[in-house]
């Protein structure tokens, strides 16, 4: 009890902007090392050759729907459990955390018997091209194997997140990447396993992630208790994790329709344009990991401080959280504008790839500086239990404003429109940012 009393004063009492710093540094170092295994990953898999590494985007875009999952439940339920530790409500957080776990495993599971027996149109409908076909196959077959333990892993870490225990998260999932760039390079090279070792390396990895994250639990490191009978069937209590992390979900879902897409529609260009782009998202996401990893470290504080009543110490996180992302994305968007071209060429040594590849990455430097804003914004209102607002903004995010663009833009422009539709939804999805950022920052209330 002394332990969540003393969590309690820290949450409500320690400057934000200290709090903030705390907890965003476990999750940058986190994603950064998990961004590093992708870009090695891309790296290591084009050396294989560019049907190989078009295996792997189209892979990708299922990893992010198991990612989705994963998220929903985490977020959802690491939002309610905030607010209850706010609310000094132990044993609400707890029911929440056990039953968000299990829902999780349940449906990871469920969703891995469902894509075995439809792997073939499955990865069709990823936008694989006969080449690239055979390759997928075999990777994805590694990925479903693990599936409920990865969608479990990433629940797990967003509640650890939500608790102030962004440390023991930080553990788990770095562990795993490392562990997943060392058994890259043993099992495709060493072994000679190729596409395979690395689909085996990412599901052995999953496996050491999972332990670790669960340990946490099980150590009494954290002010939820796991147990069974802490498992909650009714459906008030399910709903409202689910609604509450919806937007997680809709906006990696989404992310997923439009990955697909962007296979789809790039796969009209050629190998080359799917290994383009796939390396394109990689190497921006890597970027863009700092501002999720401050965003992130600003949820905690939002959703403890907002369950505690104190809408003061909510909006001024906000303002530092949006500040602190901004200057990092300029910083780092600008380095990578310069060496686009040899940071494309690093994943892939194919001239068509690079072309392709250079022009959309420094489109998406240029337009994504305003990402951080509409992230911060998306964030807030997940934290703070804005469900409504906080889905509608991750449905702009997500792919609303995206589908439309690449459809049009692809038709009009041919491959320029492809890769200028992921900047155009950047720079259109500020408008409803601000109108939910002033909404909410305007409320006497909050």
């Amino acid at each position: 009890m002394k332990a969540n009393k003393d969590n309690y004063e820290i949450m409500t009492g320690t400057p934000v902007e200290k709090l903030i710093l705390k907890f965003s540094i476990p999750t940058i170092l986190t994603m950064l090392v998990n961004n590093i295994y992708n870009l090695v990953d891309t790296a290591f898999v084009g050396k294989l050759g560019t049907s190989q590494s078009g295996a792997i985007g189209i892979v990708f875009g299922f990893m992010t729907i198991l990612q989705a999952v994963g998220f929903m439940f985490g977020q959802g339920c690491g939002s309610m459990i905030s607010r209850a530790l706010g609310k000094k409500d132990i044993e609400a957080a707890s029911k929440t955390a056990s039953t968000g776990i299990c829902m999780a495993l349940l449906l990871g599971f469920l969703t891995s018997i469902i894509c075995f027996m439809n792997l073939g149109p499955l990865i069709r409908l990823l936008g694989s091209s006969d080449t690239i076909f055979p390759y997928a196959r075999t990777y994805i077959t590694y990925i479903l194997i693990t599936a409920p333990l990865n969608v479990a892993g990433f629940t797990m870490n967003n509640i650890l997140r939500y608790e102030g225990k962004a440390f023991y998260g930080m553990i788990g999932m770095m562990s795993g990447a490392i562990l997943n760039i060392a058994g890259d390079a043993i099992l495709m090279f060493g072994f000679g396993m190729g596409i395979a070792g690395a689909g085996l390396s990412t599901s052995l990895s999953q496996i050491v992630s999972f332990i670790l994250l669960l340990s946490a639990f099980l150590r009494g490191k954290t002010s939820c208790r796991l147990a069974f009978k802490n498992v909650s069937i009714t459906a008030g209590h399910i709903y409202e994790i689910v609604a509450t992390g919806f937007p997680s979900m809709l906006r990696q879902g989404l992310n997923s329709v439009t990955a697909i897409m962007l296979n789809t529609y790039a796969g009209i260009y050629g190998d080359e344009a799917i290994a383009a782009f796939s390396i394109v998202s990689r190497i921006f996401f890597f970027i863009f990991a700092i501002a999720i990893g401050i965003g992130q470290g600003f949820q905690p504080v939002s959703g403890f401080n907002y369950g505690a009543k104190r809408y003061d110490r909510v909006k001024k996180a906000y303002r530092f959280t949006i500040i602190l992302s901004e200057v990092c994305i300029f910083v780092l968007g600008t380095l990578v504008f310069i060496f686009a071209p040899k940071l494309i060429y690093m994943c892939r040594a194919d001239m068509k790839v690079v072309e392709i590849g250079t022009r959309a990455l420094r489109l998406h430097c240029i337009c994504g500086l305003v990402m951080p804003f509409c992230m911060s914004t998306e964030m807030l209102l997940q934290s703070t239990g804005k469900k409504l607002s906080a889905t509608i903004l991750s449905a702009f995010r997500g792919g609303i404003l995206f589908i439309p663009a690449l459809v049009i833009l692809s038709n009009v422009r041919g491959l320029s429109g492809i890769q200028e539709a992921q900047p155009l939804a950047f720079l259109l999805g500020l408008i409803p940012a601000i109108f939910y950022s002033v909404r909410f920052v305007s409320k006497k209330e909050h």
